[in-house]
């Protein structure tokens, strides 16, 4: 490429590589690396916003300002959206947004912790007394007392005819 061209300035280097690579299949690749790649608090605010405007930009060159704000404060988690969106206006640079992230994740916990997520039980099972030596035995024997428990209260509980 070089020998056909020779020594050439930067905007048709810039077309050349935009010619050779602005197929289908690598704006589809950019398009999903875009999308799978979602803002988290260990992240450095400025490199993830540099790297998802440059992705904006491979995907669509003339993206407007408030489209590509509101694309990448969506990759955002909840509270820290709303964060962000209160702060900066829809108009505002990228460093502005950067800005916001880095001074957020300074001065409050938004964002900074993940949910729990539970590693029990799949699903709730019902509380069952098991006993382990001889099982079948021992629950007819608590069955046997929860049934005498029941005719003792009911026999308590009737009214006698004096």
């Amino acid at each position: 490429m070089k020998e056909i061209h020779g020594r050439r300035n930067w905007p048709l280097w810039k077309s050349q590589i935009i010619q050779k690579y602005s197929n289908e299949t690598w704006i589809w690749q950019k398009t999903m690396s875009f999308e799978n790649d979602k803002y988290s608090v260990d992240k450095d605010p400025y490199e993830w916003c540099l790297q998802q405007s440059k992705r904006l930009k491979a995907i669509d060159p003339q993206m407007n300002i408030q489209m590509r704000n509101h694309k990448l404060l969506t990759k955002l988690p909840g509270d820290l959206e709303h964060a962000v969106k209160c702060r900066c206006n829809q108009n505002c640079t990228l460093d502005d947004i950067a800005n916001t992230l880095q001074d957020i994740r300074k001065r409050t916990n938004i964002a900074k912790f993940t949910p729990y997520k539970s590693i029990g039980l799949k699903e709730k099972q019902p509380f069952r007394v098991e006993f382990k030596d001889k099982p079948k035995e021992r629950v007819a024997e608590v069955e046997k007392r929860e049934i005498l428990v029941t005719i003792v209260v009911q026999q308590t509980t009737m009214p006698t005819n004096v």
